[in-house]
C-alpha cells in the first residue's frame, strides 16, 4: 500500500530515484514506526511521515518521523556519532547518562553542555547551556582574551539581558535529537550546504522525560551560551536558573531559539 511519505529532493538525491520510488510505493517503508523525534508511534499509512537521512563519512541511516515533528531532510553528522546512533538502535550500546563533552574548539577548550528546563511566561521551555572549559580564542589569533561570546554574536546569537524573555530564533541552526537523546547542535553549512555539527556529543546525552516532552510540544530548544566560569555544573534547575540570571546581569550570556532537527 502506498505510504504517506515526504521524501525531500535532498533525500532523493542521496538515496536515488529508484529507492525513493520504492519507499513511496510502500515496498521498503514501515507502516507503523516510532517517531525518532518524539518517540511516539506513527503510521505512514494514516499520517504524513518524513524521511530523514543521516549521513556520515561512510554510513547513512534512514529514519522516519511525524511530518509535524520535523521535515524530510539530509543531516550530515560525524561518522562516530552516526555509528553510536546505530548501536543505540540495535541495542548494542547502553544509554549514556553522563553529560557529554564536545569536539575541541580551540587548542585546549571543549564545550560542556547541560540540559534543563527554564520557566518563561509561566511555561517551561527546554534549554541547553553551553560553556567552554577554557577561554576561546579567535581562529588565527595569538589566543589573548576570550572571544567565545563575540564569535557567537557574529553567528546570530543575541546578548541576554533578562532570562525571563524568550530568546530570538537563529537562522540555520538546530538541535539534533536521535533516539530521544541529544546528539548535536547543528550550524549552517558553508555556502548554503547541509548543516554541520557545531557541537557533537562523544556519547548521546540523556535528557529527562520532562525536557523531551517540552521539546516535542514546542519543537524548539533555547540554547544559552556563556564564557568559561560563568555557569558551572549546577545540580538543580533552580540553581542553574540562578546562574543564568547572574551571567545575564554581568553581560556574560547570549542565547538563541533553535528548532529540533532529525530524530
Amino acid at each position: 500500500m502506498p505510504r504517506m511519505l515526504d521524501v525531500s529532493e535532498d533525500v532523493r538525491a542521496e538515496i536515488g530515484d529508484e529507492e525513493a520510488d520504492r519507499l513511496l510505493a510502500g515496498e521498503n517503508a514501515p507502516g507503523s514506526y516510532d517517531c525518532t523525534s518524539c518517540r511516539t508511534p506513527g503510521d505512514s499509512e494514516q499520517e504524513r511521515t518524513s524521511t530523514v537521512l543521516f549521513v556520515g563519512e561512510e554510513t547513512a541511516v534512514l529514519a522516519f518521523a511525524h511530518a509535524t515533528c520535523t521535515p524530510s531532510q539530509v543531516v550530515k553528522v560525524a561518522e562516530e556519532q552516526l555509528q553510536g546512533a546505530v548501536r543505540s538502535i540495535t541495542g548494542a550500546e547502553a544509554q549514556a547518562a553522563a553529560p557529554a563533552a564536545a569536539a575541541p574548539v580551540g587548542e585546549q577548550a571543549v564545550l560542556g553542555v547541560t540540559s534543563g528546563l527554564v520557566l518563561i511566561d509561566n511555561e517551561l521551555h527546554p534549554a541547553l547551556v553551553v560553556e567552554p572549559t577554557a577561554p576561546i580564542a579567535r581562529p588565527g589569533s595569538a589566543g589573548d582574551g576570550d572571544e567565545f561570546l563575540p564569535l557567537l554574536i557574529e553567528q546570530g546569537f543575541l546578548p541576554v539581558g533578562d532570562v525571563n524573555h524568550r530568546p530570538s530564533p537563529i537562522a540555520g541552526w538546530s538541535v539534533l535529537l536521535a533516539m530521544g537523546q541529544l546528539h548535536a547542535i547543528l550550524q549552517p553549512g558553508t555556502g548554503g550546504g547541509s548543516p554541520v555539527a557545531w557541537w557533537q556529543a562523544h556519547q548521546p546525552l540523556q535528557v529527562t522525560e520532562g525536557w523531551r516532552a517540552a521539546a516535542n510540544k514546542s519543537h524548539t530548544v533555547l540554547v544559552f551560551a556563556a564564557p568559561v566560569g560563568s555557569i558551572g555544573q549546577q545540580p538543580r534547575e533552580d540553581l542553574l536558573r540562578d546562574a543564568l540570571e547572574k551571567a545575564a546581569a554581568n553581560g556574560r550570556l547570549v542565547a538563541a531559539a533553535m528548532p529540533l532537527a532529525g530524530t
